[in-house]
Order: structure tokens, then C-alpha cells, then sequence
């Protein structure tokens, strides 16, 4: 039986926990502090900063915000400062939800497209949503806006007053401080390009 507690190799390789707790300390912000400002639990933020959870996108954009970085800070290895980076396919860290992952947490698998360009604006992301049902739909909202492209599969956009169906070849922007969820209305996993973009 698998240990819960092991560390996803991807998830350990970009320190994320320890880039979350190395940016808590600067600014002198308890777990209470960081609960404040991202409404996250004090349980949940201890979980990501001892890496024994996968954070969500939108987990990151809020953190990304409270801890004064941008988003592509918890994605960086080693950032560079030229106008221009290109990324590799196999520089990419492919971060998947655990099989045991908890009841409310968002279940996808997602790649940062871009992970060398400091300060940037936008975060793209390859993003795999396996099929789920209704009831297993988990509604997030963040600061920022967000553009989908479905490249497989068919996936379901909802909102608290709108539902939107996407086949292959659609897109859909919308601003992200919306609450809405996604989920994957096939028998085999949807793939999207998704680009957030977060206010400074």
C-alpha cells in the first residue's frame, strides 16, 4: 500500500513547499496570516509547505498574491532574465493530483508551459481533466483572468448562473474572480492550453 505521505518527485523537484515557506518567513506571516489573506485553512497551508499536498492552480494564485510573487515564482528552477525563453518538452514538471487526494481539492493534472522567464505577466499551463461527475465539481474563484483552449475531449464550464459545453477547437475566456468550475464530460480525459494572467 502506498504511503499518503509520499512526495510527488515533480512537486518535490520545484520545492514548492519550501519556496511557500522560505517567502512566509520573509514577510514574517504566520500560518494565521497566510490563512487571513488566501482563505485557505491554517491545516491546508501547513500541508503544501510540508509538501504533503499538491496545490491547485488557484491555490498558487492566492499564494502567489498574499507572499508578493508571481506566480511563476513556485514553477522556476533556475530563472533567467532574457526577453526570450523557450521550454523544452522535457524541461516541463508534470503535477498530478495524488490518488488519495482529498474530498474539495480540484483534480486535474497540469504542466507549466514556461518556467524560466522571471516577473512575467501570464502562466500557461497544459492541463488533463479526467472525467468526473456533477457532484464531484470543485468551485474556485481567484484574481486575474483566465483563457481555455480545448484541445481533446469535451468539457463542461459552469459557473454559478451559466453552463458551457467545449469541444475540441473551442476556447473560453473569462475573468477568474468568478467562481467556476470545469470537469470532463467523456470517458477519456480532456486536454486544454490554459493561460492565467493575475494582477500584479
Amino acid at each position: 500500500m502506498a504511503d499518503q505521505h509520499q512526495i510527488d518527485p515533480n512537486v518535490e523537484a520545484l520545492r514548492i513547499g519550501d519556496k511557500m515557506k522560505e517567502l512566509r518567513e520573509k514577510h514574517r506571516y504566520t500560518f494565521q496570516d497566510l490563512a487571513a489573506k488566501t482563505d485557505l485553512s491554517k491545516e491546508y497551508l501547513a500541508q503544501v509547505e510540508n509538501n504533503e499536498v499538491t496545490p491547485a492552480v488557484a491555490t498558487l494564485l492566492k499564494l502567489a498574491t498574499a507572499l508578493r510573487v508571481s506566480t511563476s515564482y513556485f514553477f522556476q528552477d533556475q530563472a533567467g532574465s532574457e526577453k526570450i525563453a523557450v521550454t523544452k518538452v522535457r524541461e516541463r514538471s508534470r503535477i498530478e493530483r495524488r490518488p488519495h487526494h482529498q474530498k474539495g481539492e480540484v483534480n486535474y493534472i497540469y504542466e507549466a508551459l514556461e518556467s524560466k522567464k522571471i516577473d512575467k505577466q501570464m502562466q500557461p499551463f497544459l492541463v488533463e481533466f479526467p472525467p468526473q461527475d456533477t457532484s464531484d465539481m470543485v468551485f474556485v474563484s481567484h484574481e486575474g483572468e483566465e483563457f481555455l483552449h480545448l484541445l481533446e475531449g469535451k468539457l463542461e464550464f459552469r459557473s454559478i448562473d451559466r453552463v458551457e459545453v467545449l469541444d475540441p477547437g473551442d476556447s473560453i475566456y473569462f475573468e477568474s474572480d468568478v467562481s467556476h468550475s470545469l470537469r470532463c464530460l467523456g470517458e477519456k480525459p480532456a486536454k486544454a492550453v490554459v493561460v492565467v494572467w493575475s494582477r500584479p
